[in-house]
């Protein structure tokens, strides 16, 4: 089906590839650079912008990174004109991701009047120490004064992102930003456990034995976050995601089969993890567009360099063959607590749960890690814990069609 005689695509995920300085844990495509490079980045994202609009009626936007709140304030009004004039506003939850040491009252104020209505905020931590460890270029006092300043130019909607497991990170550390985090009031908690990939300085380190990978500490402060996030009002809705009940005036409720989705779920996310199309821009990013992934040229110039000749800078296409592709939706929706509902999974992926999975759903129950009734498939607690794992029980080997 071409682009043409389709729906237009309802979600849009913009990469922004540049940092003050790179933290010590992040694999992402990410750079510290020149104003120079910033600038004509803009340009080809505006450029890659009108190329793709056409096919866009976004409900959901995102713009991660890297920092996106990096960029200044004329960047990012040259940036939200140029979406503005093609029609790409109005969308029900609109985010930016900033980090605390990059806010400001006149960006804010900006970003706000162009429509974006939620903000995740990269707090990773509020002990100074681990903020050091890490490689952050902000401090805890900044947290509360940047939350302050989002707050007074109208976000009603803000998500604070920690990390737990960091080396040197005791349970009493955790305990306390956790609690520090919670009282802020933000509508939505995320949280991640430290992963050390290749050619990142936390992953030389543990490497050179400067310190050791603590397992069960891990799992404890996991164990923590659920507590504490449901017990400061917030739902669990994935595994590592917590939102409030809070509904948000003038957008549509978010109602997924029989599921119960906090209001102020990340709406994004929950389009990926429901097999849902979306266009991605910018260097590194992926899209996922009527069964076709892309990936962009994860290097700046090279992305500039292909939108001043007027082409997607797109490194490479994968089509999964039905049958693959519906066993990687299953395994990204499992992520959530609602798990699946069958009717909602055959009118998603067009296969049915019951069939081609049913002994992978059996070995799950009986392991203790899912549950099935009449109607759903889910994980239970200590499915969700370890749901990378469970999720392989879904993925098929396949051939896919890579260009």
């Amino acid at each position: 089906m071409s682009a043409s005689n389709a729906s237009p695509v309802c979600g849009l995920y913009i990469h922004v590839p540049f940092c003050a300085q790179k933290c010590s844990y992040c694999a992402f495509f990410s750079e510290a650079s020149s104003g120079e490079l910033i600038q004509r980045y803009v340009s080809a994202l505006v450029r890659e912008i009108e190329l793709v609009a056409a096919d866009l009626k976004p409900r959901t936007i995102f713009f991660g990174g890297g920092t996106p709140s990096l960029l200044n304030l004329r960047q990012w009004e040259h940036i939200l004109r140029a979406m503005h004039q093609h029609g790409l506003v109005g969308a029900d939850e609109f985010t930016v991701e900033c980090n605390p040491a990059t806010v400001s009252a006149d960006k804010a104020k900006l970003l706000r009047d162009f429509g974006v209505n939620r903000i995740s905020m990269g707090v990773q931590s509020l002990d100074e120490r681990l903020l050091d460890r890490l490689g952050r270029v902000h401090s805890r006092e900044m947290v509360f004064k940047s939350f302050d300043i989002l707050r007074q130019a109208g976000f009603d909607n803000v998500n604070v992102d920690l990390m737990f497991a960091i080396p040197g990170q005791t349970m009493d550390i955790w305990r306390a930003t956790l609690d520090e985090a919670i009282a802020l009031g933000s509508e939505h908690l995320s949280s991640y456990e430290v992963i050390y990939e290749e050619d990142t300085p936390l992953y030389a380190q543990l490497n050179a034995g400067k310190f050791d990978v603590n397992e069960e500490l891990a799992c404890d402060m996991f164990e923590e976050l659920v507590s504490r996030a449901i017990s400061g009002g917030l739902a669990q809705y994935e595994i590592a995601n917590f939102a409030r009940h809070t509904p948000q005036p003038g957008t549509r409720n978010l109602e997924l089969g029989t599921g119960n989705i906090p209001s102020r779920a990340c709406r994004h996310n929950v389009n990926y993890w429901r097999g849902g199309s979306f266009h991605g821009l910018g260097p590194s990013a992926t899209g996922y567009v009527r069964g076709v992934r892309t990936r962009n040229w994860s290097n700046t110039q090279l992305y500039c360099e292909q939108l001043e000749k007027g082409m997607r800078a797109i490194e490479s296409r994968e089509e999964l063959p039905p049958l693959a592709r519906a066993g990687e939706t299953a395994a990204f929706g499992l992520r959530m607590n609602i798990g699946w509902g069958f009717d909602e999974f055959l009118q998603t992926t067009g296969f049915d749960l019951r069939n081609e999975w049913a002994a992978d759903m059996e070995e799950l129950v009986n392991r203790g890690w899912a549950v099935k009734t009449s109607d759903r498939f889910r994980l239970t607690a200590p499915g969700l814990r370890f749901a990378d794992s469970a999720a392989q029980q879904f993925l098929r080997t396949h051939e896919a069609a890579v260009s």
